[in-house]
């Protein structure tokens, strides 16, 4: 099966990667809804979504953003099907291991907005840096380090977006954060972007296909 959310959410990227990219990524609906959908076990779905994009290499930027996915897909749909104690298994651990170097920081925001949703609260930067990430606590300095230039530039929450692009081309290239950081500090400015705030962002993109789809990814799970 595919969590609703997901799927909404691979849609909204394969669509606006098509609007951005002059690429027809969306004509892929169907080839990536066949493998969330696959009752496969974790890593052969996987090897089946790598598979679609090494076939198209023209959206290989969004692979592992989409392995994020494939994982929030896992947690909310796949697990279901196992025992309840699956995610604390060996095998769990085995996976867990053999995809250390998959997937973005993408994966625990889509995981704080399944919580927003949860406990029906709206997604804030503070609380997600603070509440979630704990990055002021210190056993989670790993988090701290990753995202420290995100807290280190909280005010431009409050800034044009035409700002959020400006530091975000100064980040350095190794920062965990660099591809998301526009992406993301503008879904938390204004989490119920209406069309034309969609626009000026779009209009500010540093790489309009990739940024547009993971807005399009957090406005699905939002």
């Amino acid at each position: 099966m595919t969590d609703p959310k997901v799927r909404s959410a691979v849609t909204g990227a394969l669509q606006a990667f098509t609007q951005y990219g002059g690429f027809d990524a969306a004509a892929l609906e169907t080839k990536f809804e066949t493998v969330f959908s696959s009752d496969d076990d974790f890593m052969s779905k996987v090897d089946a979504l790598d598979a679609v994009f090494d076939d198209a290499p023209q959206l290989e930027e969004l692979r592992e953003v989409f392995f994020d996915l494939l994982m929030i897909n896992f947690f909310s749909e796949d697990v279901k099907k196992l025992e309840d104690d699956y995610l604390e298994t060996s095998e769990w651990e085995d996976i867990e291991e053999r995809t250390l170097d998959r997937g973005t920081e993408l994966l625990n925001l889509l995981l704080y907005l399944n919580e927003c949703e949860d406990e029906n609260i709206e997604p804030e930067l503070e609380d997600y840096l603070k509440e979630f990430l704990l990055v002021d606590e210190d056993e989670f300095q790993d988090e701290y380090r990753i995202y420290e230039p995100v807290i280190a530039h909280q005010v431009l929450i409050e800034s044009p977006v035409s700002e959020i692009k400006k530091v975000a081309q100064t980040l350095a290239e190794d920062s965990e954060v660099k591809e998301l950081f526009y992406p993301m500090m503008c879904f938390f400015q204004n989490p119920e972007a209406s069309d034309n705030n969609k626009g000026a962002v779009a209009n500010n993109a540093i790489n309009k296909p990739f940024d547009m789809a993971v807005l399009e990814i957090l406005f699905s799970f939002k």
